[in-house]
């Protein structure tokens, strides 16, 4: 038996020992509506920071879990979040978990539905000028902040000016770089003009870029605004008290109507395992990631629902470009041939929390090439391209990962099946925003990280791949591709815009700046008697129909 086999075989005992024990599951493609059966192995996710999921220390579960707590009221509802959202002000906001708190203090000015439609929200209607360069927005009347003040053309024109400011270092500010100018037109009608025609404008709106603040907060303490957020939300803030919960309460005069619930408490747990004990002491109501271990014990009981969906997102292996040894494209090349991708997911997410990924677009999303076939494993052509590069003994590297023992065992699979082909794997564990902060300066050789994906394709790949992109971790520049991804971004027919897309994927896959490996799949696990939860395919967990019965 060859040393990889012998790892997969006491690798996939492990995983089966632990079917019974409590833990954090990822996001897979399934049904709109919640399931109490596995999704299929074969379907992927959709879109979504990120975004990169947050590794986090893994602790003993009985050590780590806090005293107990009496489960919470009918009249509140307890979310488990997998890290501390560390900046509750969409225009500064980095991080995927801080979007789960913004679904319930914050509105956009269009949303999706569950089919990844683009729908009205503070927007009731819109138009686009034959030119694609003028949308103007019709407003919904009526709208108040928590702080009481009206929502107006004059409050999207603020957050707009707020965003486009380079004093304010917006992350928002790469998204609508488009834009040139806001005008009031009346108090229910704003007009936004771009450079040039930009596809994706509508689809960025449904995310942080679309999330309104009250101008009067902003006015009074912008930079303290994280701290006590004001948005139009069916929610308004409480308090957040770090690294344990976010509280807030219902906003009476919500435009949509009341919220059933009087109050959510967003609380957090690093540790997959602490976070299955508490669901299953019943002081959770909600949880946005399970271990994919733990989905089954959920799925088999009744007193739970599991909804799993195909995530808009991808992960895989950064390779930085600039320096050996992936500054050869044959090294890069021989790597991605020796990795297994249905091995992989198979041992780490037990085929439950992720699906074998080879593109930054997965099936369901508007880019996915139904042509393209997963890359097989292929060690001869692996030891053929380090020959060709110069290296036929193969050669070594650090591979940079996160401090969860997922990661761990992510690396260890990848050291294994890496060496069989000549190519050793030195292993690095790195906290996530240690790891972030040395992506961004290119200290590394190779790290494990992904992306949380969007609805639309040019938020999957553009600022990832692009020359001096705000997410190009690899270093990676090729003429070519930077002006597809611009063609892309222009051209207003779909079917251009695939045609443009698929010629981006040929040429990533034949570069290999970053080594797609999985497209995640987005779990919720919810108690079965919470109702109102529409689970929408970028993950974010709408609360205002929210309601225990």
């Amino acid at each position: 038996m060859s040393r990889l086999a012998l790892i997969l075989t006491l690798m996939v005992a492990l995983v089966v020992t632990a079917c019974a024990q409590p833990a954090p599951t990822s996001q897979a493609p399934a049904p709109a509506a919640p399931t109490t059966a596995p999704a299929p192995k074969q379907e992927p996710p959709k879109a979504a920071p990120t975004e990169a999921p947050k590794p986090a220390p893994t602790t003993d579960a009985a050590k780590a879990a806090p005293p107990a707590a009496a489960p919470a009221a009918a009249d509140t509802i307890v979310i488990a979040l997998e890290s501390d959202p560390p900046r509750l002000d969409p225009h500064l906001s980095s991080a995927a978990v801080d979007r789960q708190v913004f679904q319930s203090l914050f509105d956009t000015l269009v949303d999706l539905d569950e089919n990844l439609n683009i729908v009205p929200e503070l927007a009731e209607k819109w138009t686009v000028s034959p030119d694609g360069l003028v949308y103007t927005f019709n407003l919904r009347k009526g709208v108040k902040f928590h702080d009481g003040t009206d929502f107006d053309a004059q409050a999207v024109k603020v957050n707009f000016d707020r965003m486009m400011d380079e004093k304010t270092a917006s992350a928002r500010r790469a998204e609508i770089s488009s834009v040139d100018k806001v005008e009031v037109v009346d108090p229910q009608t704003v007009k936004i003009s771009l450079k040039k025609p930009f596809s994706p404008f509508l689809s960025v709106l449904t995310d942080r870029a679309g999330m309104m603040l009250s101008p009067k907060a902003l006015a009074a303490d912008a930079a303290n605004f994280q701290n006590k957020p004001v948005g139009t939300g069916p929610f308004k803030f409480v308090e957040k008290v770090k690294d344990d919960h976010v509280t807030v309460e219902r906003f009476d005069e919500y435009w949509g109507g009341a919220a059933p619930t009087k109050r959510i408490i967003y609380r957090t747990f690093v540790d997959g395992n602490v976070r299955v004990v508490n669901m299953k002491s019943g002081q959770i109501d909600m949880s946005n990631l399970t271990p994919a271990k733990d989905i089954p014990s959920f799925q088999s009981d009744a007193k739970w629902k599991v909804s799993l969906k195909p995530s808009l997102g991808w992960q895989g292996i950064w390779l930085n470009v600039t320096k050996p040894p992936f500054d050869k494209k044959e090294n890069r090349q021989a790597l991605a041939a020796a990795l297994d991708r249905a091995a992989i997911t198979k041992v780490v997410f037990s085929d439950l929390s992720a699906v074998p990924g080879w593109s930054p677009f997965p099936p369901g999303t508007p880019a996915y090439d139904e042509t393209k076939k997963m890359p097989a494993r292929d060690l001869a052509k692996a030891k053929d391209l380090l020959s060709k590069a110069g290296n036929p003994t193969g050669f070594s590297f650090t591979f940079k990962i996160g401090q969860d023992a997922v990661a761990q065992q992510l690396g260890q699979i990848v050291q294994s099946m890496a060496g069989e082909a000549g190519i050793q794997v030195k292993l690095e564990q790195v906290e996530f925003g240690a790891l972030l902060d040395q992506l961004g300066k290119k200290n590394f050789e190779a790290a494990q990280i992904g992306w949380s994906g969007r609805p639309d394709p040019d938020g999957n790949v553009t600022n990832h791949f692009i020359t001096n992109g705000p997410n190009n971790y690899a270093g990676y520049s090729n003429a070519d591709v930077d002006k597809w991804l611009e063609d892309a971004r222009t051209a207003q027919d779909t079917a251009a815009r695939k045609a443009i897309y698929k010629k981006i994927d040929d040429q990533l896959a034949e570069d290999q700046p970053f080594i797609f490996l999985w497209w995640p799949v987005n779990d919720k696990v919810y108690v079965s008697n919470l109702q109102g939860y529409v689970h929408v395919p970028d993950g974010m967990m709408r609360t205002q129909k929210l309601v225990k019965k």
